[in-house]
């Protein structure tokens, strides 16, 4: 989610200006292969927020201006409380080192305390909405600000501090007089980081291209990185995709055409590769398969080891998101945040299983996501779309063309899904299912080099030229989750109508945004939208009037769209969950205060933000946000 490095300037942000909202009435009109059409035809099939049936039932709060500032603002009536910041302790007994502002902690203190970049997370409760665990992805690292010196110099002990502020944390929470806070010691409390040992599950475990000089086998992997989204599954465990793990490898100045199409650098961007040999491709080429996976853990279950579920494919995984077929079994949907990627649905061999026998649920569903049949989508002009199985053996997918037996289809999902003629998709990210009527929704956040010379070109799920600003999609399999044909649309296109170009216009009702990023339902059917507009483009030329990052709620029956929270400086706003009565609403709140400098020059630590802290000259921390409504009710209504 937060960076496709190679992708920034399609995540946007940079300086203040004065934001002002504006919706009007827009042309309508987008370039199209060179050749204008109007709006009215690409949507003409389409519904939800593309379609304002009048106004919402269901969303009960006054909306909030685009955001500007150092500051996390939300609607009148709600309260916003910032804890569980990066540094702070997790609560494992005996080990809770304090954070420290001047980055001086150790790698060992690291390895204890919750990483860096908030991304996803899910609440586990244990007494319903007042007390429970938060599971938590830490996507990334500022080097900049995690050390003394930055990468100046680079050395094993900062890359091992760096792998340490990766992965995941589980935490316990509790509110106390109205506040959330973080209860510690905890004895679910727990850190995985990149030395924490992950069964690898699935067709691809122990195959010829995961094996390793440290794990002949196969079966083992050491560690998880740049966790994004996240899912709680219907038998109790948490799902979270390891997204742009290629960045972290540097394949030197002849990679093979595998590490050219899944993008390995030369030198890897956080110089881990020159510290840590698991990351040069010229000494462990097959380290490299071992991450893009989809990762599942019991985070009821301190003692249990997490496991790469192979059987889903690998990918630039945002995150994974489960349905339920009527007769039982899981679909698992997933996307791929890179440009020109794919979209992906597993359907499970065997019905979700019940505890029973001694076993918790998780544990009668230790192997449910090993067994099935992975698809790739391909949408079709005409509103339709099929579901193409990536299978060895059926149609291209064959030892002929690059692929020894199923594993390999797995290990190499990208090309198998090049030669099924998927669609090419602008960067699909977060997803989510509607609980009320079974439509599956997935954010594609922009993609500027869609229809550039060299480079695909439009198509009816991505209809811009140029696209910074971003859509959402959505799909109804035919019949049940498991179905392998489908209807689809565009639910909206984002942007501005006060924009020139038309491609920036938009089809917005409501208030605008960019960018749109994670997502989910409530239970009364809301769909909540983030966004994730980088600090490159950020506050200036099509961007200029939509402000900091924000979430906002949509009801995607009269299309109305208002904004709910807007972030502090350069933030992205990330992550989103519920407590059972939803009462509460946590929220991730990643990288307050990044500008471009912070990638071109990591060793300089920035200070454009002091969030959540304030403290002089403090460090920016990302952090979580506990929201509630004043009258303790539903947030939303």
């Amino acid at each position: 989610m937060a960076k496709n490095f190679s992708e920034m300037e399609d995540s946007n942000r940079s300086s203040n200006l004065s934001i002002h909202a504006v919706i009007e009435t827009s042309r309508r009109t987008f370039l199209r292969n060179g050749a204008a059409v109007s709006l009215a035809t690409v949507l003409a099939p389409l519904s939800g927020c593309a379609v304002l049936a009048g106004p919402s039932n269901k969303i009960g709060f006054k909306p909030i201006p685009v955001g500007m500032g150092d500051q996390l603002v939300v609607p009148e009536g709600y309260t916003a409380t910032p804890f569980a910041p990066w540094g702070d302790p997790v609560g494992i007994a005996g080990r809770m080192p304090a954070f420290k502002m001047d980055g001086s902690n150790s790698a060992d203190d690291q390895a204890v305390q919750l990483g860096m970049h908030h991304d996803g997370l899910e609440y586990f409760p244990l007494q319903g909405s007042s007390r429970g665990l938060l599971a938590i992805n830490h996507e990334y690292t500022d080097d900049g600000l995690l050390h003394v010196g930055g990468f100046n110099p680079m050395n094993p002990e900062k890359v091992r501090k760096a792998q340490n502020a990766h992965g995941l944390s589980v935490i316990e929470v509790e509110m106390k007089n109205g506040r959330w806070n973080m209860v510690r010691p905890s004895p679910y409390a727990r850190r995985v980081t990149l030395s924490t040992p992950f069964r690898v599950a699935g067709p691809a475990a122990g195959h010829a291209l995961m094996r390793t000089s440290a794990d002949p086998q196969g079966l083992t992997v050491l560690g998880t990185l740049n966790n994004c989204a996240s899912s709680k599954t219907p038998w109790g465990t948490y799902l979270s995709g390891e997204e742009n793990f290629a960045f972290y490898f540097g394949a030197g100045d002849k990679p093979t055409q595998d590490q050219q199409r899944w993008g390995a650098p030369k030198s890897g961007f956080f110089a881990w590769d020159k510290h840590d040999p698991r990351f040069d491709l010229q000494k462990n080429p097959n380290e490299f398969h071992r991450f893009g996976w989809v990762v599942e853990l019991d985070p009821m279950d301190p003692n249990s080891t997490p496991v790469k579920r192979t059987a889903l494919g690998r990918a630039a995984h945002e995150g994974a998101w489960v349905g339920m077929t009527k007769d039982g079994r899981a679909v698992v949907y997933s996307g791929e945040d890179a440009r020109f990627e794919y979209i992906y649905k597993f359907v499970s061999r065997d019905k979700i299983k019940q505890a029973g026998n001694g076993l918790t649920q998780a544990q009668a569903n230790k192997d449910l996501l090993d067994h099935g049949v992975l698809y790739v989508a391909r949408f079709d002009a005409d509103g339709k779309g099929q579901w193409i199985p990536l299978v060895h053996g059926q149609g291209p997918l064959t030892v002929t063309n690059g692929f020894a037996d199923q594993g390999e289809v797995l290990i190499k999902s990208r090309q198998a899904s090049d030669l099924l003629g998927a669609t090419k998709m602008d960067r699909p990210e977060w997803l989510s299912i509607d609980p009320l009527s079974g439509w599956v929704y997935c954010t594609l956040t922009n993609n500027s080099q869609r229809g550039i010379a060299g480079k695909p070109g439009v198509d009816a799920a991505n209809p811009r030229v140029n696209n910074v600003m971003g859509q959402i999609i959505r799909w109804k399999d035919a019949n049940d989750f498991d179905g392998r044909t489908f209807e689809w649309n565009l639910m909206v296109l984002a942007g501005d109508p006060a924009n020139e170009r038309a491609e920036a216009k938009g089809n917005i009702k409501g208030d605008i945004y960019a960018c749109p990023d994670g997502i989910t339902f409530d239970k009364q059917g809301v769909l909540w939208i983030q966004t994730d507009a980088h600090a490159t483009q950020m506050y200036k030329g099509e961007l200029s009037r939509i402000g900091n990052n924000q979430m906002l709620a949509c009801d995607t029956a009269t299309g109305e769209t208002r904004r709910f929270l807007t972030g502090p400086t350069n933030c992205e706003v990330t992550g989103v969950t519920f407590t059972p009565d939803s009462t509460t609403m946590f929220v991730s709140i990643q990288h307050p205060g990044e500008t471009p400098s912070d990638r071109s020059d990591p060793s300089k630590p920035r200070r454009y933000s002091n969030w959540p802290d304030y403290a002089p000259n403090g460090q920016p921390r990302s952090a979580l946000v506990a929201i509630r409504k004043l009258d303790g009710g539903i947030i939303g209504t």
